[in-house]
């Protein structure tokens, strides 16, 4: 026996609309997957690479996001103490997308009202990966974070701790990229 059942477009759409609601907040990059390699261009210059930051995508972002605010952070560097590889705050909420290169220092591909902070080879901009020779793969954490207003008091030279504090109580959802660099 067949059941035909009428089903209207609005009941389409109701129920995408509650799919995408629920949908996780993610961030991937055709660069590397979760886990995987990162490729030697996005590599710091002093360590042979293009210091070229990775095209980074998002979706499912909280409704209520009004800015996202990007770290990029090594918590294998320097014993343990880690290293801040970029910073960036005040993405507009109705970007969803990062092109590759968009952490050259000048600022040139990054979305209007963008900033970008400090990282600790002590440029504005990303710096990417530069583990000394002979280590184990160090772990690249890039966190995307959606932020429930416009940051405001801080500087192109403020540094990851300082926005990761600036940010703390506004955070609506994060999610993470974790990429691997050894040399």
């Amino acid at each position: 026996m067949i059941v035909l059942v009428k089903v209207s477009a609005l009941t389409v759409v109701a129920a995408f609309v509650a799919q995408t609601a629920n949908a996780p907040f993610t961030l991937t990059s055709h660069a590397f997957n979760y886990g995987g390699t990162i490729p030697h261009q996005q590599a710091y210059t002093q360590c042979g690479g293009r210091n070229t930051s990775p095209e980074l995508e998002w979706k499912g972002a909280p409704a209520q996001t009004q800015t996202f605010a990007l770290t990029v952070f090594d918590p294998d560097a320097r014993n343990g103490q880690g290293w801040w590889h970029w910073v960036v705050f005040n993405i507009p909420s109705t970007v969803t997308k990062l092109q590759a290169g968009a952490g050259a220092g000048n600022g040139s591909l990054m979305p209007q009202a963008a900033v970008q902070g400090r990282n600790d080879f002590e440029t504005v901009g990303y710096g990417g990966p530069c583990p000394p020779p002979g280590n184990p793969p160090h772990h690249y954490h890039f966190t995307l974070y959606a932020v429930d207003q416009h940051i405001d008091g801080l500087s192109p030279l403020s540094s990851g701790p300082t926005l990761v504090k600036a940010i703390r109580d506004h955070v609506l959802a994060k999610t993470e990229l974790v990429g691997l660099y050894g040399r």
